[in-house]
């Protein structure tokens, strides 16, 4: 499991989420995120309804990549030329 290997990550991370994955459980991947918090790492969290690990929904989908477009833009300090939704970063 990617929690045992957190030791030296310090880089910025989003987590995209399925509620229905069965690879990555949501529980596991919130361990995740609440390690990385602990470290002080930034980090964003999604969870997206009905969606396993590879996602299926074209509204999900463009959901995701642009919640990418965001979470890039906010770390990297460049502003995205089309409107995006909010985005929150712990820890940022």
């Amino acid at each position: 499991s990617p929690i045992h290997h957190l030791g030296g990550f310090d880089a910025p991370m989003i987590v995209l989420q399925g509620d229905e994955d069965e690879i990555v459980p949501p529980a596991q991947a919130e361990m995740i995120v609440e390690a990385l918090k602990a470290k002080g790492v930034p980090v964003a969290y999604l969870l997206f309804e009905g969606e396993q690990h590879g996602f299926r929904s074209a509204d999900n989908i463009v959901a995701a990549l642009e919640a990418e477009l965001a979470f890039f833009g906010k770390i990297l300090g460049f502003t995205p030329a089309d409107r995006l939704p909010d985005l929150r970063i712990l820890g940022l």
